[in-house]
């Protein structure tokens, strides 16, 4: 591809060497200033296809104003994005400023005033800082909407309305997202013009190298097949769970069975949600349990596997959810946890998504209990007590004195 040899070198030396094919398809015309409205399955490489052209805008913009504009949904998926840029970026050229709650607002103040040229905000805060006058993005040349169809979800779309209706009108737009549902369409055709399309794989399917199964097993087992799988996976695990309470009550419950666990979902604050993040990136936690917010856009590239503790509320966040593992050309393990009416859930998701999700035996599931691994005493009792027998049995890891 035809880019400046400094880019060149940091792709190189980052082992980007051979584009993907979403790549392949949107870089050359975002080059030559097209919009694009890309989609494509998650894990794919969204990312550089867009941050590769703004890069290279930079490089033939004068300096001096905010050149480009990346609005994302959630504040995970900011500070990846920020990260990439910065990783690949000279340094001649001007750090990007990250605009998203839950980080100190001096440093974001700070970025902004220190000449960055690149933005990459969450809508709300954004909205925020232009309602103060501290972010100008009246020179923006680029902009990059990533997940868009995300964004709408969770109701940004009054924001995103007042942020374009700032931007100037010659501009680029490049928008990119793993699904685009019809909500997304009229948003898209006010802030394209003549967009290239690009659609790769089946958006509403997940990746081939991952495989598909499910437990459905009455509700009181529930913890005790995530226990199993867990006991049985030596990789990573991303579990999810439909509520911030459940979420937190899940992790809990995993610490005190033994288990390196964390903990994502919205009522943590940002400096927690990112220790969480960067623990179960660097191999600290084996487990990290999240609700919807990990489902879109983060990026952790050897996911093992992936956990429905919970159904998701709309079947394309399923693709999301299980999209976490399997990325980049690996392999990966997605299994799905359910009871009672989730069966149904189950079924209805299979027919809307054309997916074959092979049903597993619980008799058929070989635990590999480490002989190390305690079984705390309070879930001990718990268990004794339910026996008709007053005389209490001892289990592993229980004592009686």
């Amino acid at each position: 591809m035809p880019l400046q040899a400094q880019l060149q070198q940091a792709l190189a030396a980052r082992n980007f060497v051979n584009p993907t094919p979403v790549q392949i398809q949107a870089i050359p015309p975002a080059l030559e200033g097209e919009d694009v409205i890309a989609t494509a399955q998650t894990g794919t490489g969204k990312t550089l296809a867009f941050l590769i052209p703004v890069m290279e805008m930079l490089a033939a913009t004068p300096a001096g104003k905010i050149n480009a504009l990346v609005l994302v949904p959630t504040r995970e998926l900011a500070i990846q994005v920020h990260e990439q840029y910065e990783a690949l970026r000279s340094k001649k050229a001007p750090p990007a400023a990250l605009v998203i709650g839950g980080l100190s607002e001096k440093v974001q103040i700070r970025a902004l005033r220190a000449g960055a040229r690149v933005v990459v905000a969450t809508p709300g805060r954004l909205e925020d800082y232009m309602r103060r006058k501290i972010v100008d993005l009246r020179f923006v040349c680029t902009l990059v909407m990533d997940e868009v169809d995300r964004m709408l979800d969770m109701g940004f779309l009054p924001a995103i309305t007042r942020i374009l209706a700032t931007l100037p009108v010659e501009r680029q737009t490049l928008c990119f997202s793993a699904t685009l549902e019809k909500s997304v369409h009229g948003l898209l055709q006010k802030c394209t013009h003549s967009a290239v399309r690009i659609s790769l794989g089946n958006v509403l399917k997940p990746a081939e190298s991952v495989q598909l199964q499910a437990y459905e097993v009455p509700a009181m087992q529930k913890g005790n097949v995530l226990r199993e799988l867990l006991y049985n996976e030596n990789g990573k695990t991303l579990i999810f769970a439909r509520t911030k309470r459940g979420t937190e009550r899940l992790a809990k419950d995993l610490m005190r069975d033994g288990f390196s666990a964390s903990m994502i979902h919205g009522d943590r604050t940002q400096s927690q949600r990112s220790a969480a993040l960067a623990g179960f990136e660097a191999g600290r936690y084996q487990v990290l349990v999240a609700t919807d917010v990990a489902a879109r856009g983060i990026h952790v590239g050897d996911v093992a596997h992936v956990v429905n503790y919970d159904l998701p509320a709309i079947a394309e966040d399923f693709i999301h959810r299980v999209g976490r593992t399997g990325r980049a050309g690996l392999t990966g393990r997605a299994t799905t946890i359910v009871s009672g009416a989730e069966m149904i859930e189950l079924r209805r998701f299979e027919r809307t998504l054309k997916l074959r999700i092979e049903r597993m035996e619980m008799s058929k599931m070989r635990s590999t209990v480490p002989s190390n691994m305690p079984i705390p005493i309070t879930h001990a009792r718990k268990h004794t007590n339910t026996l008709k027998s007053r005389t209490l049995h001892s289990l592993p890891g229980e004592i009686f004195a």
